[in-house]
């Protein structure tokens, strides 16, 4: 059908030898199905299902953070900044969310915020973690049921190369924000291993 559409009804009956009528139930349930799309006075032509673009985006919007997401890389907001930066190198990562004394959400350091305050600084090596990171709230985060497809998008809209996963350490009725765990991150190369998952399987 990809080569000849759109193709009529009639187009379609003739070609397999019957009549219209015979036809137009089963035409009717293929468009529910997704397989085949119709335009009134155009005709019919492949449908999302049969899309090789409609399944892959179809999958990644289906896809959960907690499907794709790597293991946290976590440092305490008392590490030095040359402690930071082994971790960043033994771990391969660009992005280390930081942690307060109870284990919560504290901020995030990149490898950016580390050349800030290195170069040209012969005593960088020792200070405190918490004086060049990103606190929070001021950071981007997700869910693990956050979309797969809604992580890419928060990358490419705030500009960053990867994002702590996290959920709340419990509920507070009083309406204030609870603090946060660190239970994962999502970074580009997360996202470039998804799409080509996907394309392979598609």
């Amino acid at each position: 059908m990809r080569s000849h559409a759109p193709i009529t009804g009639d187009q379609i009956a003739e070609s397999l030898g019957i009549s219209r009528p015979t036809i137009r139930s089963d035409l009717s349930v293929l468009v529910m199905l997704g397989l085949i799309d119709a335009k009134p006075k155009v005709g019919y032509f492949p449908g999302r299902q049969l899309s090789a673009d409609g399944r892959a985006r179809d999958r990644l919007v289906a896809l959960k953070v907690r499907d794709m997401m790597s293991r946290p890389v976590v440092i305490q907001e008392t590490a030095s900044v040359n402690d930071a930066v082994i971790s960043l190198f033994v771990e391969n990562t660009g992005i280390l969310s930081v942690t307060d004394g109870e284990g919560y959400l504290a901020g995030l350091v990149t490898i950016k915020d580390l050349l800030k305050v290195t170069l040209g600084n012969p005593n960088a090596a020792s200070i405190p973690v918490s004086m060049v990171m990103t606190r929070f709230p001021r950071i981007v985060t997700v869910t693990p049921e956050d979309s797969l497809w809604d992580a890419a998008k928060k990358l490419l809209h705030h500009q960053i190369g990867g994002m702590p996963v996290v959920r709340p350490a419990g509920e507070d009725g009083a309406g204030r924000r609870t603090p946060l765990e660190v239970v994962g991150r999502v970074s580009k190369t997360t996202m470039t291993q998804a799409l080509v998952d996907l394309t392979e399987i598609t």
